[in-house]
């Protein structure tokens, strides 16, 4: 039987915004929210937080989540995955970042199935973009793929540009942070000992896989992903969540 478990990394020191996976949504760690739908998607033993900080990992553990402690030197959220997956024996390993609160589990149990489906691709989520979102923020990673799904190049930019007006795209991908591997190509980044020249450009950590020439398979996810990029994020996050009926 295929083993999935589900590693969220969370990291203290974000030079942006220093401890946000603690930060609370709805009186709640952030944390403990993306654990919590995690543990619907793959069950409760089989949700991990990786971290290299006391604090949080005093927090997941008190709430009867397993902690794994990675080293405090990790370039990515996926260095850290890697560091996280030599301490547990599975045959899926998935990437559910900790600052989507919202994120849905159904997509978690989606990037399992396509995952046992596509064992030589690294399997990640888009959604698109709402009409509230701006394609040019550069806190929203676009996504173009081919018309088979295959990641053709993901930015900060807006992307597909256009050269006249008239052939402007209807609408904009976004990446969505969950992500399917397994442990040879966790370790195979990790190898790999630095980031690669686009994703050191654009500090987007899948275009270390691309630019190695990896396959990568896109799949949409249900709309309405949030994330908490900064601290200005969370009354948006929080309206988001007690319009679904959170924290009622």
């Amino acid at each position: 039987m295929t083993k999935a478990v589900v590693i969220i990394p969370a990291r203290y020191a974000s030079s942006r915004f220093p401890g946000k996976p603690l930060t609370h949504i709805l009186g709640k760690p952030m944390i403990l929210w993306v654990a919590e739908l995690s543990e619907k998607a793959v069950g409760h033993d089989n949700v991990y937080i990786a971290t290299d900080d006391d604090r949080i990992a005093d927090v997941v553990i008190s709430a009867g989540y397993q902690a794994v402690m990675t080293s405090t030197s990790c370039l990515t959220g996926t260095d850290r995955l890697a560091e996280a997956a030599k301490q547990i024996d599975a045959d899926i390993y998935i990437n559910v970042q900790g600052d989507e609160p919202i994120i849905n589990p159904k997509d978690i149990i989606r990037a399992v199935e396509l995952k046992k489906q596509n064992m030589d691709s690294i399997i990640n989520g888009y959604c698109w973009l709402s009409q509230t979102e701006d394609p040019n923020s550069v806190d929203i990673p676009k996504v173009i793929t081919t018309e088979s799904d295959q990641l053709v190049y993901m930015s900060r930019g807006a992307i597909p540009s256009f050269k006249a007006a008239k052939d402007a795209p209807t609408g904009y991908k976004k990446q969505v942070c969950i992500y399917a591997f397994t442990k040879e190509e966790l370790l195979w980044f990790s190898d790999f000992g630095r980031k690669s020249t686009l994703e050191a450009c654009e500090d987007i950590e899948i275009l270390r896989f691309l630019e190695a020439d990896k396959s990568i398979l896109m799949y949409e996810t249900h709309p309405g992903s949030l994330a908490v990029d900064k601290a200005e994020d969370v009354l948006a996050v929080e309206s988001a969540m007690r319009k679904d009926g959170y924290g009622d």
